[in-house]
């Protein structure tokens, strides 16, 4: 690991950019770094104006380069017992602890450290940087950016993804949607059931059909399939709901998730759920006309298929694995492939860290990614 490395690691990790906050201290930062090396940004601001995404071109306009993604924010470090200050990188053992240096801050801040490299290099081909924010709650930031660049870039032949794999080659993975669904019902004495709708009551049942639909993918599932576990899955994650024990509940939510295998989508799963709902309501509104329930879709991020593309070729040549694997949490990757581009998932540091108190990446997967990205440069450059 480069001296030059470690030190945009370091302050990369300095920015704290859990989802929640802004990013634009970093992306600022990262603006001022490539203008210093005469490299200028396009920032995609979010909706509100608090995050931007960027993305940058080092080298010629031209066809038949390559992109290196990443995304900006991290996951919160509330509740976790850290040892050390998860906001500065502390070095140990053949390891640099903090949050982001697995995912996925060393991989951007080795392509920053590796600019110089580029220019010096003469690239006959182009390198895209791309930074995107909101990655962590449902892949939000990327879309704006990606259909900018895919209406502004020359086409580039592959879209490399940085997310945590070890440095091993990823051809595909699942999608990730996240919704809400709020239930509302009518209030009553729990002595007088019958002069009340429940909403608790409800949401437990449509929480139950959730599992029933994971239940019957795990019963049809492909045993040739290499995901883990073999088959779409649906889950709640957070629930909401009632006053008192004593108080039949007028309103409950829950937060869900359904992460579909390739070939599938969210409407497969929402669409029948939807349709238990009114056969529910039909019921309660007979006792409470008012009743009602509602399911909003927070984010839909589509999974990512084996293209056998040249993304996936790049990335075996230069990584020295011949084999691509499968992963089954999501990335930005689906959104870059439903653009038109051919993308790989392969970055530093392995997924087992990503989001855990004490996080860390081994100096020598950031040695490794550090080559990888040097024979992207030489094949660019060639």
């Amino acid at each position: 690991m480069k001296a030059d490395t470690f030190d945009m690691i370091a302050r990369l990790v300095a920015f704290d950019t859990v989802s929640r906050n802004s990013n634009l201290e970093l992306i600022h930062f990262v603006r001022d770094t490539l203008s210093r090396h005469g490299v200028d940004s396009q920032l995609v601001p979010s909706p509100d104006g608090r995050k931007a995404n960027l993305f940058a071109t080092v080298g010629p306009m031209a066809e038949g380069g390559v992109v290196l993604s990443g995304h900006t924010d991290v996951v919160p470090v509330d509740g976790q017992p850290w040892d050390t200050d998860p906001f500065e990188v502390t070095r140990k053992d053949g390891r640099l602890y903090g949050r982001g240096t697995c995912d996925m801050k060393s991989f951007i801040a080795i392509a920053l450290a590796k600019v110089p490299d580029m220019l010096r290099a003469g690239l006959r081909r182009p390198i895209h940087l791309a930074l995107s924010h909101d990655e962590e709650v449902g892949c939000q930031g990327a879309p704006a950016m990606i259909e900018r660049m895919a209406a502004e870039l020359p086409k580039p032949s592959a879209v490399v993804i940085g997310e945590p794999t070890s440095m091993r080659p990823i051809m595909a993975h699942k999608g990730l949607a996240i919704l809400r669904t709020t239930v509302t019902g009518h209030e009553a004495h729990s002595s007088q059931i019958q002069r009340g709708v429940s909403a608790v009551m409800t949401a437990a049942k449509l929480i139950g059909r959730l599992e029933s639909m994971t239940a019957e993918n795990r019963r049809n599932a492909d045993p040739a399939s290499l995901f883990v576990p073999p088959f779409s899955t649906l889950h709640a994650g957070v629930v909401h709901g009632g006053t008192a024990v004593n108080i039949i509940s007028r309103e409950c939510s829950f937060m869900w998730d359904v992460r579909v295998l390739p070939g599938e989508t969210l409407s497969a799963y929402l669409d029948p759920f939807k349709r238990y709902c009114e056969e529910l309501l039909v019921d309660m509104r007979r006792v409470a006309p008012e009743a009602d329930i509602v399911t909003e879709v927070l984010a839909d991020a589509p999974p990512m298929a084996d293209e056998g593309g040249e993304a996936q070729a790049l990335a075996q040549r230069l990584s020295g694995h011949r084999c691509c694997g499968v992963v089954p949490y999501g990335t930005e990757g689906g959104q870059f492939q439903r653009a038109g581009f051919s993308v790989v998932v392969c970055g530093p540091g392995s997924i087992d860290q990503a989001h855990q108190p004490n996080e860390y990446i081994d100096i020598e997967q950031v040695g490794a990614c550090e080559t990888f990205i040097d024979g992207v440069i030489a094949q660019l450059a060639a």
